[in-house]
């Protein structure tokens, strides 16, 4: 018998127990089901993962003020002053392979067009502060240094702010008061969306750094620049990364005065390495799913064996009829394998779309991101197909091994 002859056999053998070949089944459809929609979410999860990295830059990290202890209390990062916009033009000038650094100050308050206004995050920022963490711009310009040196009153819109502002027209050359002082908006910021941890990257306005901190932070703006809150350093590739982090370390140690032995007055933080690591759970968190969907193969596999079993008793008479027309124990046996390889491609088939609508259901109820693979589908089909082919052994082996004279004297 040819290979197609052992599929054609077994799938009449299926059809005539129809209902019973579902339920023996049932096992793997939920098992590669359950693959299908863990593998469709990970996969979703890290693809917001690497938009985040995108956004922010693999080749970007940030440098903070340091911690300070007050009654022993410790204050948390950010709580010591000390990094000035002459820390950022030092660190643009005399380090090798930084693109762009720029220094920003952040704080909150009201926005106000007319009638309407808005309460979101003000950030001062140095001209390549921007350009430095990922943005781009949707329409207008930037701010420049020029803004700065003579303390224009302009600014940046997020795109949230925007729409909430200006829902119904331009925001470019509008006037929009921040807190008591007067700006014009010159540039529109394109949207980037929530982070990985909730917060609307877009719920931001922007203003020149010495404007902004004179006018609406309350932070000194004299010549000394001081109170700068983040410094953004942007190597030339990631491939720099690592180079021009120690070089800042020891520059800043420098011109802070600190001496061997003693802390940092500030903290580097490398965002693509944190992001990296929150992958990495990701990863590990779907292999586990994934390992335990898993499961229900192999308890699907036994079905199939216990089902197989049962069938080899009740056709033992087809057995030795086959057996005494001139089949061979490999004949049997691989009619029954091909039996099992077929419930289980069923059982594969189905569970493929039932996961297929379970993840599309998920993410249209929870609107997180799902990664549909068909090459993930196409494993998963034929891993059940090996899974029943495992399980389907015995009971083929079995059935070949039957004496033809006691098969044809079965009831």
């Amino acid at each position: 018998m040819s290979l197609g002859d052992y599929l054609l056999s077994a799938l009449e053998s299926l059809r005539a127990n129809v209902l019973r070949s579902l339920l023996t089944t049932l096992g793997i459809m939920i098992g590669v089901a359950a693959l299908i929609a863990m593998m469709a979410v990970g996969s979703g999860a890290r693809e917001r993962m690497d938009n985040i990295i995108s956004s922010l830059g693999s080749n970007v990290f940030n440098v903070v003020p340091g911690s300070r202890r007050t009654a022993g209390v410790q204050m948390g990062a950010g709580s010591m002053a000390g990094l000035t916009e002459h820390d950022v033009r030092a660190i643009a000038t005399e380090i090798e392979g930084v693109n762009r650094v720029g220094g920003a100050v952040s704080g909150n308050g009201q926005v106000v067009v007319g009638g309407t206004n808005w309460f979101t995050q003000i950030q001062a920022v140095t001209a390549d502060y921007l350009e430095a963490t990922g943005w781009t711009l949707a329409e207008g310009r930037w701010l420049d240094e020029d803004d700065d040196i003579h303390n224009r009153r302009v600014m940046l819109l997020g795109g949230s702010v925007a729409a909430q502002l200006f829902p119904a027209g331009t925001a470019l050359g509008r006037e929009v008061r921040v807190e008591r002082a007067r700006f014009q908006v010159v540039g529109i910021l394109e949207t980037r969306g929530q982070t990985g941890w909730g917060r609307d990257q877009d719920d931001v306005v922007f203003l020149p750094m010495r404007a902004g901190k004179r006018s609406v932070l309350g932070v000194g703006g004299g010549t000394s620049g001081a109170d700068i809150g983040v410094i953004a350093v942007q190597t030339v590739n990631e491939d720099w990364l690592a180079f021009v982090q120690s070089e800042v370390e020891g520059l800043l140690r420098d011109r802070h005065g600190i001496r061997p032995g003693q802390p940092d007055s500030f903290q580097i933080r490398n965002l693509a390495e944190i992001i990296r690591t929150r992958t990495e759970t990701m990863r590990v968190m779907t292999i586990l799913l994934a390992a335990v969907a898993s499961i229900s193969l192999i308890v699907g596999g036994i079905g199939i064996m216990n089902i197989m079993l049962v069938s080899v008793t009740e056709r033992t008479r087809e057995i030795g009829v086959r057996m005494a027309v001139g089949a061979r124990a490999r004949d049997i046996r691989s009619q029954f394998i091909a039996e099992a390889a077929m419930l289980s491609m069923l059982g594969g088939v189905i569970g493929v779309a039932l996961g297929t609508g379970a993840a599309l259901l998920m993410a249209r109820l929870t609107d997180w991101p799902i990664v549909l693979n068909w090459e993930n589908a196409a494993l998963a089909a034929g891993f059940a197909a090996i899974v029943g082919m495992f399980f389907g052994y015995y009971p083929a082996l079995r059935a070949s091994r039957l004496s033809p004279m006691d098969a044809l004297r079965a009831e």
